[in-house]
């Protein structure tokens, strides 16, 4: 008997997460974004002020958040960088601390972590009646686990102090994931919790608020060749992060594996490349002013 399929528990989803890490250039794509436009988007940041308010939503264990970080210290050398995150998985967070505890280089920098989400952020922060404001707040690749996307965006600008920026990282229209999502959304199955948004989704609610803000698209790919490679471990835990879902290769009907197979092969998904096989994870960096 096949055991049914479920959702990824947060433990399985941070394994398959680093599955989808090890294959993709998606940090070397936020790389390339923090060389290249970082330093100028943060440049006019706290013009005068002592301190940098920083806060970091969805975190993850933090490896991203202490890039940019550095890069705060060395456009405003001296400054003392306040930084505060708000991560609801525990493995993260400590993950996160334990990354800070092996950096000799963050002496000017405090760290507060709320293990919330950030919707429990945003309710504790109404409840206590004490609306900080940040001068840098960042929401990496996390929109699509929050169940009001318009209104927590609304809410997080609004955490903006007077020329504070806020950086939204989603995937671009031009991924295979927005191909996946529209197209072949019946492939996907049930189990699959995210919420379907990228880049215009991001950029509609933006224009109903009224605010300035210009998107940079970086291309970035996944190789999921190993997907297509039958008991490949590998191959099951990207499978597992693409769906969702648990063990998705032993337990989706096999109609529906082999739909989602064929759609991953679609040309809008990915494309070949000597013998690999490589999907479009192409990023959109959109930078919020104040």
């Amino acid at each position: 008997m096949i055991p049914s399929m479920r959702s990824l528990t947060a433990e399985e989803y941070v394994e398959a997460f680093k599955s989808f890490l090890e294959h993709s250039t998606e940090h070397q794509c936020m790389d390339e974004f923090n060389k290249e436009q970082m330093p100028t988007i943060v440049a006019g940041l706290g013009t005068g002020k002592s301190t940098l308010s920083v806060l970091g939503v969805g975190s993850g264990t933090g490896e991203q958040d202490l890039k940019m970080i550095r890069i705060l210290q060395a456009v405003h050398p001296g400054v003392f960088i306040d930084n505060e995150i708000v991560e609801p998985n525990p493995q993260h967070v400590a993950a996160y601390k334990e990354l800070v505890n092996q950096a000799p280089d963050l002496q000017n920098v405090s760290f507060i972590w709320h293990q919330l989400t950030s919707l429990e952020y945003e309710q504790q922060v109404k409840e206590k009646g004490i609306h900080k404001k940040f001068d840098f707040i960042h929401m990496i690749q996390m929109l699509y686990r929050v169940e009001d996307i318009p209104s927590t965006i609304k809410f997080f600008h609004s955490c903006l102090d007077h020329h504070g920026k806020l950086l939204i990282i989603i995937l671009s229209d031009s991924s295979g994931w927005a191909s996946l999502w529209k197209k072949h959304r019946d492939c996907l199955p049930a189990t699959d919790s995210g919420h379907y948004i990228t880049c215009s989704g991001i950029t509609e609610v933006l224009q109903s608020l009224g605010v300035q803000h210009r998107v940079y698209e970086l291309p970035s790919g996944w190789d999921i060749t190993e997907c297509f490679t039958e008991g490949d471990a590998v191959g099951g835990r990207m499978m597992d992060f693409l769906t969702g879902t648990k063990n998705f290769l032993g337990t989706a009907p096999p109609a529906l594996r082999r739909r989602l197979q064929a759609a991953l092969c679609q040309p809008e998904c990915s494309s070949t490349r000597d013998g690999r096989v490589i999907f479009s994870n192409n990023l959109s960096m959109i930078v919020v002013e104040s």
